[in-house]
């Protein structure tokens, strides 16, 4: 089932929730909604599922525009965050609600019903526990119930609203790996949301980076980490610090020093480089390069994180070092940058919008992802 989503807006008291957003997703695709709180995300899969009714705009299952449309013409299977397991029904009864509430012309058979909710707790694996009652399961348990339940109606699209964000994160990376086999092996159209930038890497086909109501950049994993269409988009996935520098002659310079960079076609005058760890190298041979003061480290893993202070006003850089590297603070570092985007004057990433935001601003935007409850 191919979705189409046709220049959509959507308002909340006032507040843009959806702006003009397009978007199209192929059939057997997985895709992932990635956003910060109020970004829009959650509000977009609502309006898909039909839970949301557009103020403008379509949307489209195949050729049919289900806009306007009642929730169950769109076969949608939704999963939702803290699971919304019925607490009085065994497991089976759960997975089967979907199928025992279709009006009695559409109902299949008892038998064929019990077959289904068994082929079902056999692809959750879960077999053996169709009796026990949500309260006796663990939250991954539970949350593969709600799958199954979700699948269980044979949906065209499935759509998981922040599928695995109740659970602790070991069982979070389990299920992951664990709804990737199962996508695989259904290939039903796929949406989730999430906030959680390798969630969305390591399970999407696509990457779908939202941000106040705005899909900033719509791509594969790897286009998303490795060539970010905007500030936004960098500074939201990954970590990344951001310095000031200046552009002249087709070159980036941080306090005079040349930096090899690609600058495109940005004019002269005063740009922000954006970094990430892996574009900053700590200089052992005596080369030259930047010199820096070390403020913090930490371990992260097999590396160690180190900051610096560099340059005539301070700029804060983050790099990696091995761990074995005996890096303390206050000494004296020199780092090469060999990596990073150019962007222009005025550019705004995730950390320089969230910071200058004010409280209101974030308590509207919120309310709008999660209006109506």
């Amino acid at each position: 089932m191919q979705v189409r989503v046709v220049n959509v807006n959507k308002r909340y008291v006032g507040i843009a929730a959806l702006d003009d957003v397009s978007l199209n997703v192929e059939p057997g695709e997985l895709v992932a909604l990635l956003g910060p709180s109020g970004s829009g995300k959650t509000t977009l899969l609502r309006t898909i599922a039909g839970l949301e009714i557009p103020d403008s705009g379509k949307i489209f299952f195949n050729d049919e525009d289900t806009s306007e449309g009642r929730i169950q013409k769109r076969r949608v299977g939704f999963v939702f965050q803290h699971y919304a397991l019925f607490k009085h029904m065994r497991v089976m009864d759960n997975i089967a609600f979907g199928l025992r509430a279709r009006p009695r012309k559409n109902k299949p058979k008892e038998s064929e019903i019990k077959r289904r909710v068994m082929e079902l707790l056999d692809l959750v694996q879960l077999s053996g526990l169709e009796r026990r009652f949500p309260a006796q399961l663990s939250g991954g348990q539970r949350q593969r119930v709600a799958l199954a339940r979700a699948l269980a109606i044979e949906p065209s699209v499935l759509l998981l609203d922040e599928p695995f964000g109740a659970l602790d994160a070991r069982v979070r990376k389990d299920l992951r790996r664990w709804l990737r086999e199962i996508h695989d092996r259904t290939g039903h159209t796929t949406l989730f949301v999430t906030h959680d930038q390798e969630e969305a890497l390591e399970l999407a086909d696509r990457v779908v980076v939202m941000n106040k109501g705005k899909i900033e950049q719509s791509a594969t994993p790897d286009e998303i980490y490795d060539e970010p269409a905007t500030p936004f988009v960098f500074s939201f996935i990954g970590e990344s610090s951001v310095i000031p520098v200046q552009v002249g002659n087709g070159r980036a310079t941080l306090d005079e020093r040349v930096l090899e960079l690609d600058v495109g076609g940005l004019p002269d005058g005063p740009a922000q480089l954006y970094l990430r760890p892996e574009d900053v190298s700590l200089v052992t041979d005596g080369s030259p390069g930047i010199p820096g003061l070390v403020v913090s480290t930490r371990r992260i893993g097999g590396m160690r994180r180190v900051t610096i202070e560099c340059g005539m006003l301070r700029h804060r850089i983050e790099f990696d070092a091995p761990a074995e590297n005996q890096i303390e603070n206050s000494q004296r570092l020199t780092i090469q940058i060999s990596g990073g985007r150019v962007y222009g004057a005025g550019a705004e990433g995730y950390e320089t919008e969230r910071l200058a935001s004010s409280a209101t601003s974030d308590f509207k935007w919120a309310k709008a992802e999660g209006w109506p409850t």
